[in-house]
């Protein structure tokens, strides 16, 4: 079995062949492993669970301070991005995939600083009633995933004023059919490991 020093070799020249340009063609922004598959060919495996490739992309490029929403089935994704994001569709049918499940995901690839929820106005017919039953399990999966941060609703109309701004850089659009589900995460800075 050869070692990462070497499959790193053999990756790079591999993707200088494929017209990728730079000593490195792996993202920093994320964690990677080089390993060697049983028969001997390299392959390269993410430390987390995020597969998608246009959100990584998307991800590997932002920086501190960015803004990332994952939407909820309502939210008018594709009228209310900023000047810099981009929109990923990920609702395939009616509660697939949800918000929860992307935010868990997430959690395992990106530093996050803030964790923020759409606010519910007052004079909404669902004030009264408290936090959505959505937002304990976003703390169940932030707790998880070992974050000490805290969920902070947000005025709904600075919510959308947070999302058009220019630090936005990606909408994931889910078909969550909860009702005030939608979040919107600051990303935070890589430290070493």
């Amino acid at each position: 079995m050869a070692s990462n020093q070497t499959a790193r070799g053999i990756c790079q020249d591999r993707t200088k062949k494929q017209g990728w340009r730079g000593q490195n063609p792996l993202p920093p922004f994320f964690a990677w492993h080089l390993t060697m598959s049983t028969s001997g060919k390299q392959f390269i495996v993410l430390k987390h669970r995020l597969l998608h490739p246009e959100i990584s992309e998307v991800l590997a490029r932002a920086g501190h301070h960015a803004k990332v929403l994952i939407a909820d089935g309502n939210y008018p994704a594709s009228t209310t991005l900023g000047p810099n994001a981009r929109l990923v569709s990920l609702n395939l049918a009616p509660g697939i995939v949800t918000v929860s499940q992307v935010l868990e995901t997430l959690l395992t690839a990106i530093p996050v600083d803030e964790i923020n929820t759409m606010g519910i106005p007052a004079d909404d017919p669902y004030a009264h009633k408290g936090d959505p039953e959505v937002w304990a399990d976003y703390r169940r999966i932030v707790s998880a995933s070992g974050l000490a941060l805290e969920l902070t609703p947000i005025d709904k109309w600075q919510f959308y004023d947070a999302v058009a701004s220019r630090d936005h850089v990606l909408t994931i659009q889910t078909a969550d059919q909860h009702l005030w589900a939608n979040v919107l995460l600051t990303l935070g800075c890589r430290t070493s490991d």
